[in-house]
């Protein structure tokens, strides 16, 4: 398998784990840091909800990403992270909790295939051991002691009226092991049977996991929000928990969501196709030709770019078929299978059943190598009824055709995820293979794109506000009827008409009647909502005569054609922006300047560097105090004592992993093996450890014992110190390039290397939703506007909005910080700077527009903006008048007006 080449958006969500897990240490509480972490990332801090029966200061959080986003892959990275900066301890206990058999035996599977991506990010934590329940059930204390355990288990396995649970809490001679030489505080902590003197402590799985104080993964997270999943969870003493989702609950039990990835940012790295272009047809032979249309004009394409040397695709149509009833004739899979035998002339073994009775799909996997992606498979089309086989996946989906009107929300929601992933995760070149098709039987479209939008958020995790660009009319005249795929940017014209007679309105369905209104006094029918053809002829059988009913006809017509004005974003029309990035000569060429690393700067570490500062010795001897027995709190209302989450946590796996007893040589190998530092060679990062820890060494209190206890703290100091000297070496390298006498023949700023903002492609992490006022945005780029970070930034908005609605500015769009995809940005030495505004000015056709980017900012931090106004600065300078930049506070728009001459 080639190598995996994680995406940005999931680095970032992998920063954002490891940033929580830092903060855990390094304030009050782990409920502290997961708000203090959410604003630092997103700008608003977010309530944290602790989960019932747990302690409340538990780390318990989880990760939003949609469908197709690799969540498994996350978890598996996830692991290293939470021995590393959480637990900091070099092996650990994961249960991983599946939501049904096949997904355990697929993720099993995969994470023990050691070419797998997800065996080797599992790796990355060091030597591991994949287990099944059953396995586990006579796991050695050797193999907690000496590696990762991962157990992979259904949630289902922990229920009481379960066999397997059951076993989880009966006593195992093969575990006896586990509990011998146990500290009275370790036994306390164990559960145990019967009553009063006859309780005892049985050697069972449930207590192993007691001891090693379990960190839990929930995939699919969504699915175990119960009281009894949670009572199940609590009982093995998780250290931790983390959710993986597309669809968090955000009510009843509310997740802590410290992430969120949105669908855009998935398009924007080229995961998934979208959009979803819906047709809706009432004949359902003809909906099923539409289909068998679009899949032909598809492959076609996809030969062409094979023969051109792409990667091979074979499109396939997902066919939803109905359920068979008695005595009732139904499209159901076998009257389908024969319509496209028949009808289509399409041979059998193109196609391939998978319902309750038909297992095609698993023969088609045990037949070829490649299951159905295979070159040598045929098949082209696949009938289901509810829902496909759990865990298979095929990119090669691209067509959803709905027999069942979208009725079925638990098929159409697994249909779509499994049509929506991109093949190859990459785009290809015909824009018609990086969509999605959806063929539904049905008369009303407006109806149908409103259910499937619905599916994409209950099922696939995306948000509300982006679903309406992402479902999209594949036919003109129907794309008029999507009034609410235009929210906020239709208008509609009341068609009111004098009619001859009264209408029988109670004679109408009421969903119709409501679109109507009857002036009795002037004979007037008001149609104020458009109406479909099947809702106009059932509107005209409301009059006698057919001079009134023509009348109708014509006006219903007239009210979804000429009566709705649509306003188009420039977005939605096509419109190119581009805006002109910093670029770095490395090497005689022109790169992107995206990272400071590729700076020329000399870096090595010096051991007169070498030494632990006061912080250090202070954050040490906190740290001993917890391992030799926990930190403990008073209650000042209560004044009882309180233990913290986190020192107990330490003590507990410092009493299981006993530390070996290493020399100091040893000591500094492992150091210098687990701080990760590539741009550091091996000779003189050992040099600095060592210097590091002799020095630590020579001071009272200090001994090698106490330094092996405590090797996690130890490398978490030695690496913020390697981070902040290296860090102090590319500002120099950065000044100097950047800003020094010679940077003109270094630094660049041309459309060569230019940030696109994709039609498709703007992911805000939240929307803004009117709390500093409400203005009627007629000029953003966007149909949708990130939120604003305080009323002065929504002020700054609404004025470029009327120098936008003046002619001055032709269009404007709100910038994101770090939406990898959607974001333009400007590096700097510490980090990205990310201008609040940027606008496309106006100008003469036969040359580039001029770009404008605006930065806001409160008084209170203009002080420390100084970097960005400097780079801001440098990157209009070298465009030689191609770009402008301001950065303005106290509401002085005089300094935009300036830009804008």
């Amino acid at each position: 398998m080639s190598a995996f080449t994680p995406k940005r958006y999931q680095e970032q969500v992998l920063d954002s784990v490891q940033a929580y897990f830092q903060a855990c240490h390094e304030l009050p509480s782990p409920s502290i840091a997961f708000t203090a972490t959410t604003e630092r990332l997103w700008e608003r801090g977010n309530p944290y909800y602790p989960l019932s029966g747990f302690p409340s200061d538990m780390p318990y959080f989880c990760l939003r990403v949609p469908t197709g986003g690799g969540k498994t892959w996350l978890a598996a990275k996830s692991v290293q992270l939470v021995n590393t900066h959480l637990l900091r301890c070099e092996h650990s206990v994961i249960l991983w909790l599946v939501p049904s058999k096949p997904i355990r035996e697929q993720t099993l599977k995969a994470l023990k295939n050691r070419v797998h991506p997800y065996h080797a990010a599992l790796r990355e934590a060091g030597p591991i051991s994949v287990l099944d329940l059953d396995e586990a059930k006579s796991i050695t204390r050797a193999t907690l002691d000496t590696s990762t355990t991962i157990i992979v288990a259904t949630r289902q396995a922990f229920q009481v009226e379960e066999e397997e649970c059951r076993k989880v809490y009966q006593s195992s001679g093969a575990l006896m092991h586990h509990f011998d030489n146990l500290s009275p505080t370790q036994r306390d902590a164990l559960l145990r049977d019967g009553e009063g003197t006859e309780r005892t402590t049985p050697y069972s799985l449930a207590n192993v996991l007691r001891l090693r104080r379990p960190f839990v993964i929930v995939d699919e997270a969504h699915n175990s929000r119960t009281e009894l999943a949670f009572d199940m969870l609590a009982r093995f003493r998780p250290s931790g928990v983390m959710e993986l989702t597309a669809t968090p609950d955000l009510e009843r039990t509310p997740s802590n969501v410290l992430h969120s990835v949105c669908a855009a940012e998935l398009k924007a790295e080229e995961m998934i196709k979208l959009p979803v272009l819906l047709q809706t047809e009432p004949n359902w032979q003809q909906c099923l030709a539409d289909a068998i249309g679009r899949r032909e004009a598809l492959h076609q394409l996809a030969a062409e770019e094979c023969r051109a040397g792409a990667p091979y695709l074979r499109p396939l149509v997902l066919i939803q078929s109905e359920p068979r009833r008695a005595g009732v004739e139904t499209l159901d899979f076998e009257r389908l299978k024969n319509e496209l035998i028949s009808n289509h002339n399409i041979p059998a073994n193109e196609i391939v059943l998978a319902t309750g009775e038909e297992k095609g799909l698993e023969q088609i996997e045990a037949d070829y190598p490649l299951g159905i992606a295979d070159p040598v498979c045929p098949v082209k089309f696949v009938i289901t009824q509810k829902a496909l086989a759990e865990g298979w996946d095929c990119p090669f989906a691209y067509i959803l055709v709905s027999m069942a009107s979208l009725s079925s929300a638990t098929a159409v929601e697994q249909l779509l995820g499994r049509v929506l992933r991109q093949p190859g995760a990459s785009h290809r070149q015909a824009k018609a293979l990086n969509q999605s098709y959806a063929f539904v039987v049905s008369r009303n479209f407006a109806e149908t794109a409103g259910t499937l939008r619905d599916r994409l958020v209950a099922g696939a995790g995306f948000e509300k506000r982006e679903v309406a660009e992402f479902v999209t009319a594949a036919q003109t005249e129907q794309a008029r009827l999507d009034l609410e795929g235009h929210a906020g940017r239709v208008m509609v014209r009341p068609v009111t008409i004098t009619l001859p007679e009264k209408p029988d309105l109670k004679s109408v369905p009421k969903p119709v009647r409501d679109k109507v209104r009857w002036d009795g006094k002037l004979n007037t029918l008001t149609i104020s909502t458009p109406l479909t053809e099947d809702e106009a002829e059932a509107l005209s059988a409301s009059v006698q005569s057919a001079t009134a009913a023509a009348a109708i006809v014509q006006a219903a017509e007239v009210s979804r054609t000429t009566a709705i004005e649509f306003f188009q974003t420039p977005a939605e029309l096509g419109v190119r922006f581009g805006v002109p990035q910093l670029a770095l000569r490395v090497q005689g060429e022109l790169t992107l300047f995206d990272d400071p690393e590729v700076l020329d700067y000399p870096w090595d570490l010096s051991p007169y560097d070498a030494a632990p500062t006061a912080d250090d010795l202070s954050l040490l001897g906190a740290g001993l105090k917890v391992a030799e027995g926990g930190v403990i709190d008073v209650d000042n209302a209560s004044g009882r004592v309180m233990a913290r989450f986190l020192p107990e946590l330490q003590r507990d796996l410092g009493l299981v992993y006993q530390p070996e007893h290493w020399d100091a040589i040893r000591l500094a190998t492992w150091l210098c093996r687990n701080l990760p530092e590539p741009s550091l060679t091996h000779a003189s990062k050992q040099a600095f450890v060592a210097a590091w820890l002799t020095d630590l060494l020579r001071r009272d209190g200090f001994n090698l014992g106490r330094a092996n206890l405590q090797k996690f703290l130890i490398r978490h100091l030695l690496e913020a110190r390697i981070r902040d000297l290296r860090q102090q070496a590319v500002s120099k390298a950065y000044q100097q390039a950047l800003f020094g006498s010679d940077a003109a023949s270094r630094v660049a700023v041309t459309d060569q290397h230019a940030f696109e903002f994709h039609a498709q492609a703007y992911a805000p992490s939240r929307d803004y939703d009117g709390r500093f006022g409400h203005f009627d945005f007629r000029k953003h780029f966007y149909g949708r506007i990130g939120d604003f970070d305080s009323k002065e930034e929504f002020e700054c908005a609404c004025w470029l909005d009327i120098q936008a609605q003046q002619g001055r500015i032709e269009f404007w769009v709100r910038n994101l910080v770090r939406r990898e995809g959607c974001s333009f940005f400007l590096q700097k030495a510490d980090g990205r700077f990310y201008p609040d505004f940027l606008c496309q000015l106006s100008g003469s056709t036969d040359q580039p527009k001029a770009i404008l980017a605006v930065e806001y900012k409160g008084a209170d931090r203009w002080n420390s903006a100084e970097d960005d106004r400097l780079i801001g600065g440098l990157w209009a300078k070298l465009s030689e008048g191609r770009c402008r930049f301001v950065m303005l506070k106290d509401k002085r728009w005089d300094g935009i007006e300036e830009a804008l001459n």
